[in-house]
C-alpha cells in the first residue's frame, strides 16, 4: 500500500489535486488531522489489498495540530512507501482564487486576507521543507496539473487513459456518454444476407462479409490513424477516459465488427480498452 500525502497553502488546488487522484484509482481522504492517520492505515491494511493507493488531505484546517504532520508522516514511512506533496501559489493567485470562489480563508486574521496568507506561509514552511514535491499552481491549468500528478503518482504510464469502444444502433439513439460518434451504416448489411441475419459481428462469418468490402478495410485503416493521432493529444490535455461510438442501424452487424476491429488495434498499441455492445439482442 502506497501513501500520498497532500499539503500545502490553502487556495493552491488541493480540491483539484484530490479529485483528479480520485480519477485515478486513489482512495482520498480530505481534512485529515495528522493524529489518526497511524489508525487509518492500520484500518485500510486490514482490507486484504482492497486499498492500494491511498491518498490524504492535510492542511491548516486542523489548526495547531499541522504541526504534528512531519512526525506522523515518518512514521508511516517506517511501514510504507509515502510522498508528501506541498502545492503551492503565489499570494497574488491565492487572493484572486479566494474572491474569486468568495470563501473565508480557514485563518482568522484581524488584518486581512494578504495577512492571513502570510501567517500561513510561515506555519507551514517547514512542510514544504521536507515535501518529496513541491508544486507551484500559480499558473497552471487543470491538464497541466494533472499531468504533473500523473509524473509524480501514476507508475503505469500505459494507464493514463481508459477507451471504451462502444457499438450501438442508430435507431435505438445516439449514446449521451460518446465523446466520438462514427456512422457505418454506409456499408453493406450483413442483415439481408439469410445465413448471417441471426449472427452478429462476433461472428467470425459477419467479419468476413463486413471486411471483404475495400471501403470497409480503409474506413478502419483511417479510423485507426485517426486513433493514433487524437489519443495522445488527448491524453496531453489531461483525459483520463475516452468513449468511441460505432452505429449501425440494429448495432448488431457493422458496428459491433468495427468496434471490435478498433478495440483490437487500440489494445495492441498499448492501451486499456472496454469494448460494449450496447443494443445487442434489443431486436
Amino acid at each position: 500500500m502506497q501513501f500520498t500525502i497532500v499539503t500545502g497553502m490553502s487556495g493552491s488546488g488541493k480540491t483539484r489535486v484530490i479529485r483528479n487522484l480520485e480519477d485515478m484509482g486513489y482512495f482520498c481522504v480530505d481534512n485529515m488531522p495528522p493524529v489518526l492517520i497511524p489508525k487509518l492505515s492500520e484500518m485500510l491494511s486490514s482490507m486484504n489489498g482492497k486499498f492500494n493507493n491511498v491518498a490524504i488531505v492535510v492542511d491548516i484546517r486542523v489548526g495547531d495540530m499541522i504541526n504534528e504532520l512531519i512526525e506522523q508522516v515518518n512514521i508511516l514511512r517506517h511501514n510504507y512507501a509515502v510522498k508528501m506533496i506541498f502545492l503551492d501559489a503565489d499570494n497574488e493567485t491565492i487572493v484572486r482564487r479566494y474572491k474569486e470562489t468568495r470563501r473565508s480563508h480557514p485563518i482568522d486574521n484581524p488584518n486581512g486576507l494578504l495577512a492571513a496568507i502570510e501567517q500561513e506561509r510561515i506555519t507551514l514552511s517547514g512542510l514544504m521543507t521536507e515535501a518529496d514535491y513541491v508544486i507551484d499552481t500559480s499558473n497552471f491549468t487543470n491538464a497541466e496539473l494533472l499531468g504533473e500528478l500523473k509524473e509524480i503518482c501514476q507508475e503505469d504510464k500505459s494507464a493514463s487513459i481508459e477507451i471504451n469502444v462502444m457499438a450501438f444502433g442508430f435507431k435505438y439513439g445516439i449514446p449521451l456518454d460518446a465523446d466520438l460518434v462514427f456512422d457505418v451504416r454506409c456499408f453493406p448489411n450483413p442483415f439481408y444476407i439469410d445465413e448471417l441475419k441471426h449472427k452478429t459481428g462476433n461472428d467470425r462469418e459477419v467479419q468476413d462479409y463486413v471486411m471483404s468490402f475495400s471501403q470497409a478495410v480503409e474506413f478502419m485503416d483511417k479510423l485507426n490513424d485517426m486513433m493514433d493521432f487524437m489519443i495522445p493529444l488527448y491524453i496531453e490535455e489531461g483525459k483520463i477516459s475516452l468513449t468511441v461510438a460505432i452505429g449501425c442501424t440494429g448495432g448488431k452487424h457493422r458496428s459491433v465488427t468495427m468496434a471490435n476491429k478498433l478495440a483490437e488495434h487500440l489494445k495492441e498499441e498499448g492501451y486499456e480498452v472496454n469494448t460494449s455492445c450496447r443494443d445487442m439482442g434489443r431486436e
